[in-house]
């Protein structure tokens, strides 16, 4: 798996699975969703960037990271997005998000939600302590195991989506609900998805 350089914390629960953890000692550059910083720190890790209003950071961490603070108090936007644009803004643009569910399911959704909109600016995924979400925004071919599941999201209802290689196929379905595609699995060592317009969020499992 080719995990990108730049990775961003999110402020939800510390991971724990050793793939999102090792993206995280891994990465060049870990830009944290305001208070996730104070988390790392106790980690042993070092922030490249904090984003956000900075209104949770403890003033130790303040005055410690002064240099790479970043203070964005729009109340319109989250900080995940705050982080995303300035990632964008920096000339990062290969990204993967750690650390974006738990801790509140409202939250969760959101961030997953929003993997639609980041994905017509930047090249992104998102890793959980389960698995890894992937937002497409065109046909694609996927790489897989025989037996991993997966689950199928679809941001646009009208967008149908016709699939190969996975165990119950898409014949120009229309993803009404957010259950429908969920709960599939691969057969193979790669399967297909056909879809015209719209983003699709793809949800591959660990194996």
């Amino acid at each position: 798996m080719n995990i990108p350089d730049t990775v961003i914390l999110a402020d939800g629960s510390f991971p724990r699975h050793e793939i999102p953890l090792d993206t995280l000692r891994k990465a060049a550059r870990i830009i944290c969703c305001d208070g996730a910083a104070e988390e790392l720190i106790q980690h042993g890790l070092e922030p490249f960037a904090i984003v956000g209003d900075c209104d949770s950071l403890s003033q130790d961490t303040v005055d410690k990271y002064a240099d790479r603070l970043y203070i964005d108090d729009d109340q319109e936007t989250n900080d995940l997005t705050k982080a995303v644009e300035w990632c964008h803004a920096s000339g990062y643009n290969q990204l993967v998000i750690v650390g974006a569910t738990g801790k509140r399911e409202d939250h969760t959704l959101g961030n997953i939600s929003l993997l639609a909109e980041y994905s017509q600016k930047v090249k992104i995924i998102m890793i959980t302590d389960t698995g890894i979400f992937y937002p497409f925004t065109e046909s694609c071919s996927i790489p897989s195991s025989a037996g991993q599941q997966v689950s199928i999201f679809s941001i646009d209802p009208e967008t149908e989506i016709t699939s190969s290689g996975l165990k119950y196929p898409l014949n120009r379905r229309k993803l009404k609900n957010w259950w429908e595609g969920t709960l599939n699995e691969a057969t193979g060592d790669q399967y297909n998805l056909e879809f015209d317009g719209g983003v699709v969020i793809v949800y591959m499992k660990f194996m």
